[in-house]
């Protein structure tokens, strides 16, 4: 079975206004308004609508961060609690 591809939910269904630290995301498909603080802006950002695996984001954002030791236990548990949010699709 092959890995999972994450990718965010369609940019256009979103309104995204940033807030100090936090950014804040509305998004029309549901009604919900989602505040959100580092690093879940910037996984939206890199998993794009075209979507990535658990170890292509990995890979992508600790090249982009220069994170060499990202702890992608911690990644999956991100992408989980924004899928379980309506803001990224795993399929």
């Amino acid at each position: 079975m092959a890995d999972p591809l994450f990718r965010s939910v369609r940019v256009e269904t979103l309104r995204i206004d940033w807030l100090d630290d936090f950014t804040l995301i509305y998004h029309r498909a549901s009604g919900i308004t989602h505040l959100l603080n580092a690093p879940a802006p910037e996984i939206l950002a890199t998993l794009g609508e075209a979507g990535m695996t658990l170890a292509e984001l990995t890979d992508t954002l600790a090249a982009q961060f220069d994170l060499p030791d990202l702890d992608a236990g911690a990644l999956a548990a991100r992408l989980d609690e924004l899928v379980s949010a309506g803001l990224v699709v795993a399929a």
